[in-house]
C-alpha cells in the first residue's frame, strides 16, 4: 500500500507538515518494498485551490492512503472520490505515524475544514 503525506522536508526524519495543500512537499511511501519518494508540492505557491491541486498529485501517485493533520472539504472530497482513506497523525514524526498506521493507532480524519479559500492557511 501506498501512503502519502505532506512533509517539511525531503527526508523520513522530517515533520509531517500541519498544511496539507501549502505543504513544501510529500512523502509517497510504500508499505510493501519500504520505498520512499518525495514530491514536490507544485500547488503549494498557487493563490487558490492548492489543496485541489495537492489532492490530484496524491491521487495521480496512486497513493492508497493519506497521513495528515486537517485537510479541506474539497481537497477531502476529491481524495475520497478516488478512494483514499484520509487518516489523522498523532504526532510530528512522519516515521512514528507510519508506524501507528501500520499497527492500528491512527484513526479515521472525521474532522474535515471547510477550507481557507484564497487565505493561504490549507
Amino acid at each position: 500500500m501506498k501512503i502519502a503525506i505532506p512533509v517539511d522536508e525531503k527526508s523520513l526524519e522530517s515533520n509531517v507538515c500541519v498544511s496539507f495543500g501549502r505543504a513544501p512537499c510529500f512523502l509517497i511511501y510504500d508499505t510493501e518494498t519500504k520505498e520512499s519518494v518525495f514530491l514536490d508540492n507544485s500547488a503549494a505557491a498557487n493563490k487558490g485551490g492548492a489543496g485541489i491541486k495537492a489532492a490530484q498529485i496524491i491521487v495521480d501517485n496512486e497513493a492508497g492512503t493519506l497521513l495528515t493533520p486537517r485537510c479541506g472539504e474539497n481537497a477531502a472530497n476529491v481524495l475520497k472520490l478516488a478512494g483514499i482513506k484520509i487518516y489523522k497523525t498523532r504526532d510530528i514524526s512522519v516515521k512514528k505515524n507510519i508506524d501507528d498506521l501500520s499497527s492500528g493507532r491512527l484513526s479515521l480524519l472525521d474532522e474535515i475544514h471547510p477550507g481557507f479559500h484564497g487565505r493561504g492557511g490549507n
